[in-house]
């Protein structure tokens, strides 16, 4: 049971990370179309970056529970 759990969160540290930096990357460009300062486009797309990573790893958590119980 905790193999596969392991495994699936090992999975989503890897890329879960990646996820993060290509949301921060787009929601960057985007938001500096709307705020004419660069503060408030970097501290919005950093708080987007951090949610997601944060959703990615319980994802990743999720899915290997549900995984090592299915096979178990």
């Amino acid at each position: 049971m905790i193999k596969e759990i392991g495994v699936s969160f090992v999975i989503g540290l890897i890329l879960s990370p990646l996820a993060a930096l290509m949301v921060f990357l787009i929601s960057y460009n985007e938001y500096l179309h709307h705020f004419p300062d660069k503060k408030k486009p970097f501290k919005l797309a950093l708080e987007s970056a951090f949610f997601t990573l944060f959703l990615f790893l319980l994802l990743s958590l999720i899915i290997g529970l549900t995984l090592s119980h299915t096979f178990s």
